[in-house]
């Protein structure tokens, strides 16, 4: 697919390449082109545990742990690194100082980095051409200047919106659509961008690695389509063959904006601001200079959509931001959850002699998103809207991929924090708001018995009146859950 590019530049040489974001949107997405091109590859990941990818790709990388944000661990890259992707943001974990973590993050990597042999670093920021920027749109900008200072040529991707399934504004964009026939939306929905299909966006990546032309140098990169956000939700409505109705107003604010955005897509809050105060601001490219050089033909906007949705139909989502550690509401790492406490936690124990384990197996690696719960979905619903009102994550994360699981991924309200098919468990780790820590486990043992445990360490009084609480719907919802499992013919609840 992107094999022509490098083959239109002649560029025919193997390199060893560092790869950060590894866990995230764009970089799973670029590894296995990396790899296909025959490159080395080393990811940096702050958890290797966490690296989201099949057993077969891990064997062919080198992978690194790495906080950008932590004080700087001396050698710990390989000093053989050619060039480097900078995929490294912070924008959705905080609202106030997520431009100072994005400006240590760089200086940071620019000091790891000091001691290799690395030539190129490639980064993927903003479109940053008009004067009044927002929050977001200057830190982007301050970090390429950040890394200019390092001892590389950099090279710099500038990009609006990207449009691709598991894309952040792609999935609010379909939130929007499928779920309100009628909005009434503030004045940002006029401003204008360029969007640009993931596939074009990765095709600008691997075709700048290693072509000297494009050393030092920062380009705009975007789609052939200017359009509003409302004619963006528009089109998109128009491709799903949906009717709907947006209405404009002048008087919504910034803060009103992002709880609307909070509240019907699934986007955290705090991307939400984020997101609105970029939204006042035109991002619009004034450079074609790379796309004449790569020999790249951007795809339009609803030709982004229609391919979003053949990736979808096959469950063939490679990466969803969904999955990103930010889209909930995680303090430390996957690992410290792992061990499951016993002292001072309730639980609630269910077992249960399985006729067809490799079935229940499928029904617990098939969990939750559109095929839910297996029993009680509608109480399940009701908690998830309860969880959103009180600043939670809510049901609708959903999940990546219909019958595949990783550690790290989101689960609904849930984070995966172990998958491991070959033992027959599951290991789920609450993100929902709780007045305590919870965890949902699920084991088939050597006799074929699906043990399921439900723990719950609570804080304080508040936390034992919660659970108590609930314990009348825990008594169905897990029983009934347990079961549904067990059964071989389980079909989905509408």
């Amino acid at each position: 697919m992107f094999r022509k590019y490098n083959l239109s530049l002649n560029k025919i040489q193997v390199l060893k390449i560092l790869l950060t974001g590894a866990n995230g949107y764009i970089g799973m997405r670029l590894l296995p082109l990396l790899l296909e091109e025959g490159h080395q590859v080393v990811c940096s990941v702050r958890n290797a545990n966490r690296l989201s990818i099949a057993e077969d790709l891990k064997q062919k990388i080198e992978i690194v742990e790495i906080d950008f944000l932590e004080e700087v661990e001396p050698n710990k890259l390989p000093k053989d690194i050619d060039a480097a992707y900078y995929l490294i943001h912070s924008m959705s974990a905080s609202t106030d100082d997520f431009d100072e973590k994005e400006e240590q993050s760089a200086k940071n990597f620019n000091t790891y980095l000091q001691h290799t042999q690395y030539k190129q670093v490639i980064y993927l920021g903003g479109i940053a051409n008009e004067k009044n920027l927002s929050k977001h749109l200057r830190s982007r900008k301050n970090v390429e200047e950040t890394l200019r200072s390092g001892n590389a040529q950099l090279t710099v991707l500038r990009a609006a919106i990207i449009v691709g399934s598991g894309s952040a504004s792609f999935e609010i964009i379909r939130d929007l659509c499928e779920k309100l026939p009628v909005m009434i939306t503030p004045k940002w929905v006029k401003t204008r961008c360029q969007p640009i299909a993931i596939r074009d966006v990765l095709g600008y990546l691997t075709g700048v690695l290693g072509n000297e032309k494009a050393y030092g140098e920062s380009f705009d990169i975007g789609g052939p389509d200017i359009l509003s956000y409302k004619e963006m939700m528009l089109g998109y409505a128009k491709c799903r063959n949906l009717s709907i109705a947006i209405i404009d107003v002048p008087f919504m604010s910034p803060k009103l904006s992002s709880y609307w955005l909070y509240f019907v897509t699934s986007t955290s809050y705090k991307l939400a601001l984020n997101l609105v105060d970029s939204m006042r601001v035109e991002v619009i490219s004034k450079d074609t200079r790379l796309q004449e050089m790569l020999d790249i033909q951007p795809v339009s906007y609803t030709k982004a959509i229609d391919l979003a949705f053949k990736k979808i139909k096959q469950n063939q989502v490679v990466s969803s931001w969904k999955d990103s550690m930010v889209s909930g509401r995680f303090k430390k790492e996957l690992k410290k959850y792992v061990e499951v406490p016993d002292q001072g936690c309730l639980k609630d124990k269910q077992t249960v002699q399985l006729k067809n384990p490799e079935k229940a197996l499928e029904n617990i690696w098939s969990i939750g998103g559109n095929r839910g719960w297996y029993y009680g979905n509608w109480l399940w619903k009701i908690r998830g809207y309860l969880d959103k009102l009180f600043g939670g994550v809510g049901l609708r994360r959903g999940r990546t991929h219909p019958n595949k699981i990783y550690e790290g991924d989101s689960l609904d309200f849930w984070r995966v924090i172990l998958a491991d098919k070959n033992e027959k468990r599951l290991l789920l780790f609450a993100e929902m708001r709780v007045p305590g820590e919870a965890w949902l486990e699920f084991e088939i043992d050597a006799n074929n018995v699906l043990h399921q445990t439900a723990t719950f360490r609570p804080r304080g009084l508040t936390g034992r009146l919660y659970w108590y609480t609930m314990l009348p719907f825990h008594y169905f919802i897990f029983a009934g859950m347990i079961n549904r499992i067990a059964e071989s013919t389980y079909e989905i609840e509408e």
